[in-house]
């Protein structure tokens, strides 16, 4: 049986995975219903697959954070908790991160074997250009894409998918969370 993958991403509405300026986390509209959410999510049993970028990324920021900062939300750390898999040919152990594993080699290789061995779910929050590859090669399950109600058009930095192939999506799931963040769950095919 093949484990289920779910891509994970935040992005503005005009599709921006972060963006630059005075921007904050979340771009500052998260709120307790989105937080609690999130820690609900990722209290399941799963294993977390980065790839280096993402890695590295959430590895700066949990180390320049301190006690009570929103990096180190209560989500955020459960997720940190969780087993993972990191994919990369450039980094080298140990990893600052409690239960990661390094593997080397092409992503999809690397997640076409975890999807056929794991005996719980795979997610990843983050990775776009490896998401993307996964995509392509028909390894994701489920996009989980939760919008936030800012337009990024002159600080928009990582547009989810850029360059990324053409794909049918078929709406598993929707939710409003505080108001104003929608969170959609897609089955992906790819387009013909």
């Amino acid at each position: 049986m093949s484990a289920t993958y779910t891509f994970d991403v935040f992005s503005s509405l005009d599709g921006f995975g972060a963006a630059g300026g005075d921007w904050t986390g979340y771009w500052g509209k998260q709120g307790p219903e989105f937080l609690a959410h999130r820690l609900d999510q990722y209290g399941e049993e799963q294993r977390m697959v980065l790839g280096a970028r993402t890695y590295r990324l959430f590895a700066r920021m949990l180390a320049a954070s301190g006690p009570g900062s929103e990096v180190r939300d209560p989500w955020v750390e459960r997720m940190r908790s969780l087993p993972a898999t990191v994919v990369s040919s450039t980094l080298e152990g140990p990893l600052d991160w409690p239960d990661a594993d390094l593997v080397g080699g092409d992503a999809v290789d690397v997640v076409a074997q975890l999807k056929e061995q794991s005996a719980v779910p795979l997610r990843s929050h983050g990775s776009l250009a490896m998401n993307r590859a996964l995509m392509a090669a028909g390894l994701v399950d489920r996009v989980q894409v939760t919008l936030f109600p800012v337009i990024t058009g002159r600080t928009g930095v990582d547009p989810v998918f850029r360059d990324a192939a053409d794909f049918d999506l078929e709406l598993l799931g929707q939710r409003t969370l505080d108001g104003r963040i929608q969170e959609l769950v897609y089955r992906p095919a790819r387009h013909a």
